[in-house]
């Protein structure tokens, strides 16, 4: 593989989230996938170069979810912002939960 390859999402993944869109009959062109491939990964690198350039500016290091949800919608992407700030809560609400659940003891001497 070239460097280019490194720097795509894996095809298999691409190809399966494409499916999942698609009834059941349809195929996917090996081409098609490719294509989906570099989209998607030009995205994805197009949003966190944002949410990095505001870390930078920020003298931070680390890029989070608040970046992200920030950079979607200040490149425009309100509607994708929306969803992944609601995500985003309930994920932390959920981390949140399974921290203060107590440890069963049981379990964790059965393995």
């Amino acid at each position: 593989m070239d460097d280019k390859q490194d720097q795509l999402l894996p095809i298999a993944n691409v190809g399966r989230l494409m499916k999942q869109r698609l009834p059941p009959t349809a195929r996917v062109s090996k081409e098609a996938k490719q294509r989906m491939q570099e989209c998607a990964t030009e995205f994805i690198s197009f949003v966190t170069g944002e949410a990095s350039s505001k870390c930078r500016t920020e003298n931070r290091k680390t890029v989070n979810g608040d970046d992200v949800c920030w950079a979607l919608s200040s490149l425009g992407f309100d509607d994708y912002a929306d969803a992944i700030v609601r995500y985003l809560h309930k994920y932390r609400e959920a981390e949140k939960a399974n921290q203060k659940k107590p440890i069963d003891t049981d379990k964790v001497n059965e393995r």
